[in-house]
């Protein structure tokens, strides 16, 4: 096989794909099955996992809340019982949602979701991320050089992979604080946990993409004429696609990223990157 196949491989892989019934987490669970690996992907709705896990040839789903610590729980046992004690390979933390409201700094008048919409965000967005990592820790086992008996190095160690956001990069012209605060704060954890868990050979990564049309990013269309015109600001002038989200989750899950950890990957097409100060609007 050529270094490209070995690098880059990520075959036989056990890999767990959260939030993978739509959008970028299909998107990633699709690029890992036809990848080769063994993808269990999850969701809320059991249906949707299972009409997801149709489409895309995916042998392992189950339905999960992990909103709340128990629930996240309950997903690294079945990940365990289905992959075996100390055994999962990959850890995709992609489960998340949005909530958009004006925050009515002039006390117009008060919501009666908002405090709602804060907490929905951040139990699944940030402490979702947190308690799921922290239970799957003693599942996810590196590998070491088994054809050199005399080196113990870590040539595979477990991977974790969070997905961020550009929006926790730069706040955007929308009213979804929770959000924006909540992906910053994925940026934040990913750097906390990469230093806790370095010395387990676990690394800890964030892909921060950009906009990527989804269900999800639909819900910007009250900010804008269309998703797609968006493209057309990029620097590279379009929209993110499923073969950029798999790219980057491919790259740190497999050995190609096995020295990586700590980072925060802009999949933007250059929205923040190579961005520029309008002086001649200003």
């Amino acid at each position: 096989m050529s270094i490209q196949q070995t690098l880059f491989s990520v075959a036989n892989k056990n890999v767990l794909v959260t939030g993978g019934s739509r959008g970028i987490g299909l998107m990633i669970a699709k690029g890992f099955t036809e990848a080769g690996a063994n993808v269990l992907i999850t969701s809320r709705s059991e249906k949707a996992c299972e009409e997801a896990a149709k489409d895309i040839n995916c042998k392992y789903y189950v339905s999960s809340n992990l909103s709340t610590r128990t629930g996240c729980e309950e997903l690294a046992t079945y990940a365990r019982d289905l992959f075996g004690e100390h055994n999962l390979h990959v850890l995709i933390n992609n489960a998340g949602c949005s909530w958009g409201e004006d925050p009515y700094y002039n006390h117009e008048r008060a919501s009666g979701r908002m405090n709602w919409g804060w907490d929905k965000v951040m139990d699944l967005n940030v402490k979702g991320i947190f308690y799921l990592s922290r239970a799957c820790v003693p599942l996810l086992t590196p590998k070491t050089d088994d054809n050199n008996n005399n080196d113990t190095s870590i040539i595979d160690p477990g991977r974790v992979v969070n997905i961020g956001s550009v929006a926790g990069l730069l706040p955007q012209e929308a009213t979804t604080h929770a959000y924006d605060i909540s992906k910053a704060a994925v940026h934040h954890l990913t750097k906390k946990m990469s230093a806790d868990l370095a010395s387990k050979h676990i690394t800890v990564n964030c892909i921060a993409p950009g906009f990527v049309k989804t269900k999800m990013s639909e819900g910007l269309n009250s900010w804008t004429s269309s998703v797609d015109s968006i493209g057309n600001k990029i620097p590279l002038g379009r929209l993110g696609n499923e073969n950029d989200m798999i790219g980057a989750s491919m790259y740190f899950a497999s050995r190609a990223g096995s020295w990586c950890t700590g980072v925060i990957m802009n999949v933007d097409g250059g929205t923040i990157g190579a961005a520029q100060i309008p002086l001649s609007s200003l």
